[in-house]
């Protein structure tokens, strides 16, 4: 049995291979006719081939290049009345004779549409009729009695990816166009999320002014308990900040020189931290948590362009948004 996965593996992995060294004119051509693309891509295919079909629509769709699958079958019963003549039509039959497929040829010519099809046989009917032509042939199936599409529709469903991603880059897609497409996984979360949709603001940003005493600023720490508070010039902008750790660390210096003065009898502009990390609320969040992790900080004030603090995003806020 290992044997056998072993070679189904290789004859697939060989198949896809030889389409790179077919790669040739037509292909530039058929990207190009797809660029220029008015209305959308419609695949259409049978069977196996069909179920690749649904992919490369998906995957077509998902990169910036609107299409859908058409039922080669159900397009003889009326769906074909979904195809425009704006639309470039995407035809995937290894044998290029699938009836199916033939049955639609005459009005697809009737109006006028573009015809791209992916088959296995650079003769047949469909391969005549079509536009352009993109070879996908196999030298065998892995399936042993030759009969079960495997190579071929492995070697479809790469042409229908290399297909996809030339698209995409002849569109020179952007990562934040790319996640308009996938608003509801991890990924549209990453590319569309900014600082400013969770971050606090309000009465729930902890704030002392420079000259206020560490009393007042350790009770706003513990009312806010974000383990911060942010300390403000007389102006309102950031001058600094307060965290857990820097109580700790005064702490500690007191224990250790009790001659000198304590915490509590200075003001919280003589204990802050200056010049803290800031970052601009229409950020992504991803970004947030990058220079969190370089940083190895939890929180980060939100500041505009005075330096004056409107908002402040902790660790636990991107953790509920689900970026990690």
């Amino acid at each position: 049995m290992l044997e056998q996965a072993k070679q189904t593996l290789l004859l697939e992995a060989d198949a896809v291979r030889a389409l790179a060294d077919r790669l040739d004119d037509r292909f530039v051509q058929a990207v190009t006719l797809l660029e220029c693309c008015q209305g959308r891509i419609v695949v259409t295919g049978m069977g196996k081939s069909g179920i690749i079909g649904m992919k490369i629509a998906a995957t077509l769709a998902s990169t910036g290049s609107p299409a859908f699958f058409l039922h080669p079958a159900e397009g003889s019963h009326g769906d074909i009345g979904m195809v425009t003549q704006r639309d470039v039509v995407l035809a995937i039959s290894n044998s290029g004779e699938t009836a199916e497929i033939i049955a639609l040829l005459p009005t697809l010519k009737f109006l006028g549409v573009a015809i791209i099809s992916l088959v296995g046989r650079p003769n047949s009917t469909l391969a005549r009729i079509s536009t352009l032509t993109l070879d996908v042939a196999v030298e065998r199936e892995a399936c042993p009695l030759g009969l079960a599409p495997t190579c071929s529709t492995t070697a479809a469903l790469a042409m229908g990816d290399a297909l996809a991603v030339a698209l995409l880059e002849k569109r020179q897609l952007s990562p934040e166009q790319f996640a308009l497409f996938h608003p509801g996984g991890a990924l549209g979360r990453k590319l569309l999320l900014r600082v400013a949709d969770l971050m606090q603001t309000g009465s729930k940003i902890p704030l002392v002014a420079r000259d206020d005493s560490m009393q007042i600023a350790i009770l706003e720490m513990t009312a806010k308990r974000l383990g911060v508070t942010g300390v403000t010039n007389v102006n309102g902008s950031l001058a600094g900040i307060i965290t857990d750790g820097d109580l700790r660390r005064w702490l500690e210096r007191d224990t250790l020189s009790p001659n000198t003065t304590n915490l509590l009898s200075r003001t919280a502009g003589e204990v802050m931290t200056v010049n803290p990390k800031t970052i601009a609320a229409n950020a992504l969040a991803v970004e947030a948590l990058r220079m969190m992790e370089d940083k190895k900080i939890t929180t980060l004030f939100v500041c505009e362009m005075d330096n004056r603090p409107i908002g402040l995003i902790h660790l636990h806020d991107i953790l509920g948004a689900g970026l990690l």
